[in-house]
Formats: structure tokens, C-alpha cells, sequence
């Protein structure tokens, strides 16, 4: 059994999912949306940071898997998305958990079979994969996925490769992740 916390940040909603993860089957556990109000972007961090620590101290999954940075053709809103996802993985590490990001085309592929999948097929095949009886909304169908993702990631050896994964808030290079990604810790 491995609760894993999966997140979709992003300085307007930050999507989270947490899922079970039992062998090869995963079971949905719960979702949502963090809707940030409109204001100072220091506000809205601490919003993420108070809401999933509290989500952490209340489900107690044993890991998280956040969805890494997409180029984005705002600059501004690429350092506002990389401040959320900060956020978000201070929360997690800051409750001990590990963490690790996945790529959006990753997860995409690892969920729907395409890298190239648009949202509602992303929700489609979480609410397939899950047993759900109706479509999380957007974001929260982006966490899961994220989650669904890590979780077949951990049930395969060579599958370990593709994350970053993160402990006490050092950065650990995995096997088969270039050493640009951070080094080893011992």
C-alpha cells in the first residue's frame, strides 16, 4: 500500500490527487482544486504551501510527484509556475516525504499512451484508470494523472529513471538521470 500525493501546480489552482497504489492497481482516494484568490503572488505561495500541508498532515501519503515545468511563451508566468511548484515541494519535503517531478509529456504518455494528449483525454483516462463515476475537473484530473504516473514509475526497476527525486529537500540523481539533474546523496 503507497498513498501517493500528486500535484498539478500553478500560481492560479494547484491540482492535487492522492491515490493508493497496491501492486500493479492504483485506488482513487481523493482530489480537488487549491483556488488561489487574486493577489500578491507571496500570499497565494503560502496558500499552496498551508493547503497541502495540511492535506499531507491529514491523509499521510507516504510520497508526491509534481509536475515539472513546461516552456511557457510568458516568462512571467513561467517563474510564477516555478514559484508554485516550489511551494508545493517545500510543503512536501518539509513533511518528510519524497518527492518527485515528471515532465507534462510523461505523464501524459505514461496515462494515456500519448505524450501528445489534450486535457479531456487526460480526464477520460483517469476516470477510466481510477473506477470513477464522473470526470475529476481539469486540474485535479492533471494531479492524479501525475500520481498514476509515479506510481507505475515505482513498480518498474528501470522506471525509477525518470524521476528527479528529491529527500529532506536535497536533490538525488537517480540511476540513468543525467548528472546535470543534481548529484547523488549519500
Amino acid at each position: 500500500m503507497t498513498l501517493i500525493l500528486g500535484i498539478d501546480p500553478g500560481s492560479r489552482k494547484t491540482g492535487f490527487g492522492i491515490i493508493n497504489a497496491v501492486g500493479a492497481k492504483a485506488e482513487y482516494i481523493t482530489s480537488g482544486i487549491i483556488r488561489l484568490p487574486e493577489g500578491a503572488l507571496p500570499e497565494r505561495l503560502k496558500i499552496i504551501f498551508d493547503s497541502l500541508s495540511t492535506l499531507i498532515s491529514e491523509y499521510r501519503p507516504i510520497t508526491m510527484a509534481v509536475e515539472d515545468i513546461f516552456l511557457a511563451r510568458d516568462p512571467r508566468a513561467a517563474l510564477k509556475l516555478g514559484q508554485a511548484r516550489g511551494a508545493a515541494i517545500a510543503a512536501g519535503t518539509n513533511a518528510g516525504l519524497s518527492v518527485a517531478e515528471y515532465a507534462a509529456r510523461l505523464v501524459k504518455k505514461s496515462v494515456v499512451g500519448t505524450g501528445a494528449a489534450n486535457k479531456s483525454q487526460v480526464q477520460f483516462m483517469v476516470t477510466r484508470l481510477l473506477k470513477l463515476s464522473a470526470a475529476p475537473a481539469e486540474d485535479a484530473a492533471d494531479a492524479l494523472a501525475v500520481a498514476l504516473c509515479h506510481a507505475r514509475t515505482l513498480g518498474t526497476a528501470s522506471g525509477l529513471s525518470r524521476g528527479i527525486q528529491y529527500s529532506r529537500g536535497r536533490i538525488k540523481s537517480m540511476p540513468g538521470v543525467g548528472g546535470e539533474q543534481g548529484s547523488p546523496v549519500k
